[in-house]
């Protein structure tokens, strides 16, 4: 009879319920960033549905980078439980390497998005109150931070899907502990 391997650990309750805010505010983040891209740079169309898509998205993204700092100080104060027993050396850097780059883009994208904002500058949000502004007005230096924001950003929404895939082919196809270590709940 096979030896029976005992069941992953998983991630703190605290740890778990940072990561799925993250992921809510993730998945509020990149459709309205599209749609009020779309609306403003394509269409054209500055009218108040646009303008509440930027001071959402912008709002939204300086909470997103405040959590994730959060994050990343609990992360390494408390560390992580130990890798899922049955994952092969080369799934375990990839995942470490995956889950590090995450951590890099959901800092540094808002941080560029912010910095881009106050270049333009357009701090406004929902006509109540101004993000602090990080930068003197630049147009031109807007454009290019605002350009790399939004490059980083799909490159972000890439690795979001990468990581999304593995979850779940974890779960159905290997059928090992991965998702149920960081699923609200577990343990």
């Amino acid at each position: 009879m096979p030896k029976e391997m005992p069941p992953a650990a998983v991630y703190s309750p605290v740890a778990r319920t940072l990561h799925w805010i993250t992921v809510v505010a993730v998945f509020v983040m990149i459709p309205v960033g599209l749609t009020m891209s779309y609306r403003g740079n394509v269409l054209n169309l500055w009218d108040g549905l646009t303008n509440g898509l930027y001071s959402a998205h912008k709002l939204t993204g300086f909470l997103l980078l405040w959590l994730t700092a959060g994050r990343l100080i609990y992360r390494l104060l408390h560390g992580a439980p130990p890798d899922e027993p049955t994952l092969e050396r080369w799934q375990k850097v990839v995942s470490h390497l995956v889950h590090w780059l995450l951590y890099g883009l959901l800092l540094v994208v808002p941080f560029l998005g912010w910095t881009g904002v106050s270049l333009f500058p357009a701090l406004t949000i929902f006509d109540l109150f101004d993000l602090p502004a990080l930068a003197k007005p630049d147009e031109e230096a807007a454009k290019r931070v605002l350009g790399i924001h939004g490059k980083l950003a799909l490159t972000f929404g890439a690795l979001v899907a990468l990581h999304i895939a593995a979850a779940l082919y974890h779960r159905f196809v290997r059928k090992d502990g991965v998702l149920r270590r960081m699923w609200p709940g577990a343990g």
